[in-house]
Parts: C-alpha cells; sequence; structure tokens
C-alpha cells in the first residue's frame, strides 16, 4: 500500500528528471548562410554572462563542437560571432493526487473523494540562447534558444551531458532552412 501512494511521486521525478529542452529559433531570411565559413567567440558578450566560469566554457565548447561537425571553422578573422546568454526562473508545479470516483470503504465501496495529498515540485527552468551576428555587417542573423529544467546535478559529468543536450538541441536548427517547420 505504501508502494502505491509513493509511486505518483516515482513519476514525477522520473518526468521531471526527463524533461526534454523545447527549442526555436529566428533568423535573417536575407542573408546566405552558405557563406558563412569560419567563426570566432564575442568575448565582450560571454564575459557578460551570470553563470560560473565552468559552465561557460562547457556551453562555449559545445557550441563549438556543433559548429565545427557542420562545417565551420573557428578564426581570427571570422564570419561570424557567437554570442550566448542565459536566464533561469524557478518553477512550481503543483499536483493534486486525489481520487474521486469508487472507493473502498470499510463496509464495502461507496462513491466520493479518496485519501489523495498536493504534491509541490520546484525546479529551476533555464533558458540558453545562442545568438549569431555577421562579424562584417555588425547584426543579428541567427538566434536560437532552447529552455528547459535544470536539474542540480551533483555528478560533473551529468551537468556537462545536460549542457551537451542543450546546446545540440539548438544547433540542429542551424543553418535554417527555409520553408521547413521547426520541431
Amino acid at each position: 500500500m505504501k508502494f502505491v501512494k509513493l509511486l505518483p511521486l516515482l513519476l514525477i521525478f522520473i518526468l521531471t528528471s526527463c524533461t526534454s529542452v523545447k527549442v526555436s529559433s529566428d533568423y535573417d531570411k536575407e542573408k546566405d548562410f552558405n557563406s558563412y565559413k569560419t567563426f570566432a567567440f564575442y568575448k565582450k558578450g560571454i564575459d557578460k554572462v551570470e553563470i560560473s566560469d565552468l559552465d561557460k566554457r562547457r556551453i562555449l565548447r559545445a557550441v563549438e563542437n556543433e559548429l565545427k561537425a557542420k562545417g565551420l571553422q573557428i578564426s581570427e578573422d571570422p564570419d561570424l560571432l557567437v554570442n550566448i546568454f542565459t536566464k533561469s526562473r524557478k518553477k512550481v508545479d503543483v499536483y493534486d493526487n486525489s481520487y474521486y470516483g469508487w472507493y473502498p470503504w470499510y463496509y464495502g465501496y461507496g462513491f466520493g473523494y479518496g485519501p489523495g495529498y498536493v504534491n509541490v515540485v520546484e525546479s529551476t527552468e533555464g533558458t540558453l540562447f545562442i545568438d549569431l551576428i555577421d562579424a562584417r555587417a555588425k547584426e543579428l542573423v541567427w538566434q536560437g534558444i532552447g529552455t528547459g529544467v535544470l536539474s542540480s546535478h551533483k555528478n560533473v559529468d551529468e551537468k556537462e551531458a545536460r549542457i551537451k543536450e542543450f546546446v545540440n538541441k539548438i544547433m540542429v536548427l542551424y543553418p535554417p532552412v527555409p520553408g521547413e517547420k521547426k520541431k
């Protein structure tokens, strides 16, 4: 019987720990993204990001790996400048686990509320913005956004894997394919 009471908590834990990253992108339709071959990181913008230097480096390494996998090369005279921005917010989910319906009473079955309780689950939802700026025109040409639950990973490998997941899912949308529906 105790397992039945703990089942909703277990399900909530599983659902919140496996939540995916929701992504979107926006871009300048006038730009030819095939012309961009090189990139560099926009240090002035990245220095302003209010996250730990370790997480910054993890994000930048992941972005660099994704761009290199797409055929772009890092350069001191880049076509694109890469900037990142992050924000986070506390998220509170309330789950009412009351049961309404046929319920076993002490002397048979009846209709009404069964034993229930309310679960309150707090989490941190983070958003990562990846901006690609045309280095010569100094204007934003592409922006990818990923939002998902950040868990307090005690294991560095898990934390790095979550960051890579965020970056990978965002960078799937680059380069944009006009007319293609984004997931």
